[in-house]
């Protein structure tokens, strides 16, 4: 079986309730979705950033919060590692596509080396990768 693993733009429409998302979604069982470590590094390096630029009270508050709510999330999906083999992978995929970008070429690297389906809004950059089963929920 297959899983959908979540690239980062679209784990951030499902957490803001898209319903484009979110209707796909609800064709999957949970145990069908996943997210990436490569998401879960670039949620939590945003809030990271918010946090130290929180100047007020309310503000860092909110921001912990945020990340607070964002890890109970991440608790609930699988999270795919970047394996040794995902990274020899990525190595293979960052000579042939030098235009996409790293964490996209990493992203892309577990999702093959899992055999799973992509799930993401970003077609253009990954639809030239082979054997990269590709879906975009957002619409």
């Amino acid at each position: 079986m297959n899983r959908y693993v979540l690239d980062t733009d679209i784990l951030t429409l499902f957490q803001e309730g898209h319903p484009a998302v979110l209707q796909h979604l609800q064709k999957h069982s949970p145990d069908q979705r996943a997210i990436s470590i490569i998401t879960v590094e670039e949620e939590l390096r945003g809030w990271y950033t918010k946090l130290r630029r929180a100047n007020k009270p309310r503000l860092l508050a909110s921001a912990y919060q945020r990340l607070a709510d964002a890890v109970g999330f991440f608790s609930k999906l699988a999270i795919l590692s970047f394996t040794e083999s995902a990274i020899a992978r990525y190595e293979q995929l960052r000579i042939a596509h030098k235009h996409v970008g790293k964490n996209d070429l990493r992203i892309a690297a577990i999702v093959l080396e899992h055999g799973d389906i992509l799930v993401t809004r970003n077609v253009k950059d990954f639809q030239g990768i082979s054997s990269l089963k590709i879906e975009d929920w957002s619409k």
